[in-house]
């Protein structure tokens, strides 16, 4: 193929011969080679260079040939995307593979190529008019946050979708795929090590598998939503998913991501104080966070409260010699910090309480009742309410969650509004949990 320095004319060659490939991908190796050979013989008759093993692989490598992919795919209503990442050895996850796939071309982008400009791409992800669809997207849309601050939408995610429309909670790709399309797919190169250059065939061929399936699956699970009428259900759920508030890891937050094991307000302070400070030091070091300081160590720190060096070296969940180090010193900083904050600065913290005997018989038939709810509509019963949603609700009618609010009222929520008032009679029909009006 021709390279980035060709002129405008070999551009257009470019972009022609490109195209070609991308619609001969669908027909397997042989298709691929015969497009391979039909460019090689349009682009020698031009007279512009080539270097076909590129297109023979699926790799995208060049700006420019990446322009004319992301040209192709924005012309078609929506385009499935994925992603392969590194991020045990790292704070900030390494991008390696973008896999694409519209409805008649498909593509693997080698974003670790000397040179190669993302911004076509981006492009894609933010244009309104192209959906782009994943699945479990949250991981890969957060890659495209960090790397562009660019949240993609409309974004369809086929894993929320599945449980809109009974298969499940929170099911695989590959058992959705199975369930939807009766295709096994090829799990032999799951754990490759997606850095490593180069990648084989079958390696690209897995990766590639990742959104040409999607396809069909998304094909699938639209048509479903349609015909349900529920389309503005899973647009519902991906409010969240298209948040930009979800992706930022900004220190002072870090906090939120932890459970509070601690004794009051002045363990609670310094433990946001700590968590910020190692949020710091791994987006700097680019370490995992656990690699500054484990969470357990967290919670010991700030529950103990050392005042000194000496103090934090005769912490348990602290290596010998920590106390010694620079980071020792730090942290002391942090700990006296956290001690000088003004109450008032503190978040509030929701205890939950032990519920009463009466509110677990409640949770528990509420628990069966949702499940029955579930079951009757071809819902996953994690999308109409969590087990945090049913322990407010088994307290209060009045509880400020979803499961009382829109569609989940309609599936749920008056329902089991009606149990806890004694209307709704729980009792089984042929095998299965019914509710029916209580006897007076």
């Amino acid at each position: 193929m021709a390279r980035e320095q060709a002129g405008s004319e070999g551009l257009a060659d470019l972009k022609v011969s490109i195209q070609g490939f991308l619609l001969a991908y669908s027909a397997g190796l042989p298709g691929r080679r015969k497009a391979v050979s039909s460019a090689t013989k349009l682009m020698a008759t031009s007279g512009r260079p080539c270097a076909i093993g590129v297109a023979l692989m699926r790799m995208i490598t060049t700006t420019s040939e990446l322009s004319a992919l992301c040209g192709v795919l924005a012309k078609n209503e929506y385009v499935a995307v994925d992603t392969e990442f590194l991020r045990e050895q790292t704070f900030w996850p390494l991008l390696c593979l973008i896999q694409l796939a519209g409805p008649e071309a498909e593509a693997v982008i080698d974003p670790l190529s000397p040179g190669l400009d993302l911004t076509p791409f981006y492009k894609l992800m933010a244009d309104p008019a192209t959906v782009k669809v994943f699945h479990a997207a949250r991981q890969d849309i957060e890659i495209v946050y960090l790397k562009s601050e660019i949240v993609p939408t409309p974004v369809f995610d086929t894993q929320v979708a599945a449980m809109v429309c009974g298969y499940g909670d929170s099911i695989s790709y590959v058992n959705l795929v199975k369930k939807t399309t009766g295709i096994d797919l090829d799990k032999s190169s799951r754990f490759t090590d997606w850095s490593r250059r180069p990648l084989s065939d079958k390696q690209l061929d897995y990766a590639l598998a990742d959104v040409t399936h999607l396809r069909d699956v998304y094909v699938r699970l639209k048509q479903t939503l349609e015909k349900t009428g529920r389309t503005p259900w899973l647009q519902e759920e991906m409010g969240v998913l298209t948040s930009p508030s979800t992706y930022d890891a900004k220190p002072e937050n870090a906090w939120q991501r932890l459970k509070l094991r601690v004794k009051g307000r002045k363990s609670l302070a310094v433990l946001i104080e700590l968590a910020a400070w190692r949020e710091r030091m791994a987006q700097s070091l680019d370490v995992p966070r656990g690699r500054v300081l484990r969470d357990d160590a967290l919670y010991d720190i700030a529950n103990q409260l050392p005042a000194s060096a000496d103090a934090l070296g005769q912490l348990r969940t602290l290596s010998d010699g920590f106390a010694r180090s620079q980071r020792a010193k730090e942290i002391i900083d942090v700990v006296k910090a956290g001690l000088a904050r003004d109450p008032k600065t503190l978040p509030k913290i929701e205890r939950s309480e032990a519920l009463s005997a009466e509110a677990s018989a409640t949770l528990e038939l509420l628990k069966v009742l949702l499940k029955a709810a579930a079951a009757e509509h071809g819902v996953a019963p994690r999308i109409i309410a969590d087990s945090d949603d049913l322990e407010q609700l088994a307290t209060s009618d009045e509880a400020d969650i979803l499961a009382l609010q829109g569609w989940r009222r309609t599936l749920f929520g008056d329902a089991a509004l009606k149990l806890k008032r004694g209307e709704l009679a729980l009792t089984l029909v042929n095998g299965e949990v019914r509710a029916v009006p209580a006897a007076r």
